[in-house]
């Protein structure tokens, strides 16, 4: 019985406790007031999404939730394209609980895989944002100059590959590369 409550103490704080706050993303494309009106209207089609501040002059959007754990980076930017849109930049406010990062740490929080680009080593406590530096989330401009950033194949797919599996024994998993703001 000792065991398994360690065990279970161990897989619930074993890789600190992390959650979505808020997200920001920076839609381009957008020339007026119904462009901001559709991109809202799709983001809060997802169930999980609580509400969407919509700052129609520098074309943002910041994003709360009703459910934190169910935030799907994808689906955001899925609906922002949807919309006829593109994400230029993608930030999310995110809760840590002591989770030490390094550059090129791959690290699996609340069912989240990161892969850390361009950062200190340091331990990540409190409020923390972070910017998606994936396919779809920065321009493709800024893409190719991050590609810089890293060696992995892992970024080039945004999926796992055998490079990323030496640290998390994961391989074939969505896998989002950040840097810290």
């Amino acid at each position: 019985m000792k065991n398994l409550i360690i065990l279970s103490f161990c897989l619930f704080f074993g890789n600190g406790y992390a959650q979505v706050k808020k997200v920001r993303l920076q839609a381009s494309g957008l020339t007026c007031s119904m462009c901001s009106n559709s991109i809202n209207k799709a983001i809060l089609s997802l169930g999980y999404v609580k509400d969407v501040d919509a700052n129609i002059q520098n074309s943002s959007f910041d994003i709360t939730f009703n459910n934190p754990s169910a935030v799907n980076f994808d689906q955001l930017k899925k609906k922002v394209e949807d919309a006829g849109f593109f994400v230029a930049r993608f930030e999310v406010d995110y809760q840590f609980d002591s989770i030490a990062v390094y550059k090129d740490a791959h690290i699996e929080t609340n069912g989240i895989l990161f892969h850390f680009l361009n950062v200190p080593e340091k331990n990540l406590l409190g409020e923390v944002t972070i910017r998606l530096l994936d396919k779809g989330f920065v321009s493709s401009k800024e893409f190719k100059k991050n590609s810089g950033l890293t060696k992995m194949e892992c970024y080039k797919t945004g999926i796992t590959a055998a490079c990323c599996s030496k640290q998390n024994k994961t391989e074939g998993l969505r896998i989002y590369h950040v840097t810290i703001l």
